[in-house]
């Protein structure tokens, strides 16, 4: 489930661990750019890929290859863990998606990126709930910063590791995936 919320003068997007389609003309056209750079690099659009591209276009939630994969094969049964594997190096060469290293065993991919670069996220220890957040006021002390020390920001990526709600009354998340 997606949520949107401000709070305090910060846009919330409330990502849960579920595939939801999301039909955007940004991300329509994101896919077809990602499209023709496959076809730039002389690569072919198999029936596999096709499945894997729309899959990732299709959704505003961060994954990882396992559940893209799992993703993409309720589109397609054939889908393969190594057409997978090989696809992410190209859609984050591609510029369309960022790779996240959070300090887990596996990335988290982020398919919000080329729509905003520079945001932030919030992710819970317990259960990996991620939360991307913007913030005008954090953006302004950025720049403020920046521009103090002689730097111009390019990007900026803000983590921040907490522990969620649920956590805090229950003594236990029942968002955590065993």
């Amino acid at each position: 489930m997606v949520d949107k919320a401000q709070s305090h003068g910060i846009d919330l997007v409330l990502a849960a661990h579920i595939l939801i389609e999301v039909p955007d003309p940004d991300r329509a056209a994101a896919k077809e750019k990602f499209l023709h750079f496959l076809e730039q690099k002389s690569l072919r659009i198999t029936q596999q890929r096709r499945a894997i591209v729309d899959t990732v276009f299709g959704t505003d939630q961060h994954f990882t290859a396992e559940q893209l994969l799992e993703w993409a094969r309720e589109r397609d049964s054939s889908v393969s863990r190594a057409t997978v594997y090989r696809t992410l190096p190209l859609l984050t060469e591609s510029g369309l998606v960022h790779e996240m290293d959070f300090g887990k065993d596996y990335k988290i991919y982020d398919p919000n990126y080329a729509e905003h670069p520079n945001h932030n996220h919030i992710i819970c220890k317990d259960c990996d709930k991620i939360v991307e957040f913007e913030s005008d006021r954090l953006e302004a002390l950025e720049n403020e910063i920046t521009s103090k020390l002689g730097f111009e920001v390019e990007s900026q990526q803000l983590t921040i590791n907490a522990s969620c709600e649920e956590m805090k009354r229950a003594g236990a998340c029942k968002n955590k995936e065993d």
